[in-house]
């Protein structure tokens, strides 16, 4: 599986405990199969050099937990979220989707508790589905394989954050039709 993860530096040795523990799919290292969504999310720090790393992930003899945007998904993302252990951490790689109050900045609302669980996962099914491959353990660290990092471009980085921008505004404009009705 080819994976790329975009950062200020080159990461050729990743680490799974640098990550936060109520991210999505609780702590490890997040990475991207889609070349173009890496790309597409990648910032920009004056005085840093952005980099899109280039990996491969050898799945044999990995345990692998696949999610679809379903409440078992919404139940492990919501659960790590509000600091509850990991209850997959038995698992070497997670792949799933992207939960995108985290992408589209909604996600203070997601949790406040003014919408319900339905109304949250009919929020979070809006829009495009990114997925993303979460590192978990040392064993799938081993099989990960650093193939090179490329540097990209401060005016290609503003071209996809304009494209990000307008996908954020009509997410934002169904959003608004879920959280109205």
């Amino acid at each position: 599986m080819k994976l790329f993860h975009t950062s200020f530096s080159i990461v050729e040795n990743p680490s799974i405990n640098e990550g936060r523990a109520n991210a999505d799919f609780a702590r490890g290292f997040y990475l991207s199969d889609d070349e173009e969504f890496s790309k597409r999310w990648a910032r920009r720090r004056k005085g840093m050099t952005t980099y899109l790393n280039r990996y491969e992930l050898d799945e044999e003899g990995l345990n692998i937990k696949t999610f679809n945007q379903d409440e078992e998904w919404y139940d492990y993302i919501f659960a790590n979220r509000r600091g509850k252990p990991d209850s997959l951490n038995n698992y070497d790689v997670i792949i799933g989707p992207i939960a995108n109050d985290t992408l589209y900045d909604t996600w203070g609302m997601l949790t406040s508790g003014v919408l319900d669980k339905s109304e949250c996962l009919k929020c979070l099914k809006i829009g495009n589905v990114y997925q993303q491959i979460v590192i978990k353990s040392e064993k799938a660290l081993n099989a990960l394989h650093f193939q090179g990092a490329d540097k990209l471009d401060a005016t290609k980085i503003q071209e996809y954050k304009d494209a990000v921008a307008i996908e954020e505004e009509k997410f934002q404009q169904e959003f608004a039709k879920i959280v109205g009705d």
